[in-house]
């Protein structure tokens, strides 16, 4: 399954390792109005991007019937771990999230 990332600047970041998923997600300590948060995207058009004040977003780019979500105030480590589930392409954990839609 392929995935990227986007780190704060917008740099593509090609199939990140978990090590690179969290030097990613750690740039958010350079965070901006302009480069407000990083992504993790799917090949199968879902993503999730995280704000430095815990916002977490849900969507899939590909898919206009799937409403995006929201969770507030998510921890560092549980962001990883969902970083790490869509990187292995299982929308079904991610999405089972009581995402604010």
């Amino acid at each position: 399954m392929s995935h990227f990332m986007h780190d704060v600047m917008g740099a593509t970041v090609d199939e990140p390792d978990p090590e690179t998923r969290a030097r990613v997600l750690d740039g958010l300590a350079e965070a901006d109005d302009e480069h407000p948060d990083v992504s993790l995207s799917h090949e199968s058009g879902w993503y999730l991007s995280a704000f430095r004040d815990g916002l977490l977003v849900w969507e899939n780019t590909e898919d206009g019937s799937a409403p995006p979500g929201e969770l507030r105030e998510v921890a560092r480590e549980e962001i990883l771990r969902l970083f790490g589930l869509l990187a292995r392409g299982d929308i079904a954990s991610v999405e089972r999230l009581p995402w604010r839609r």
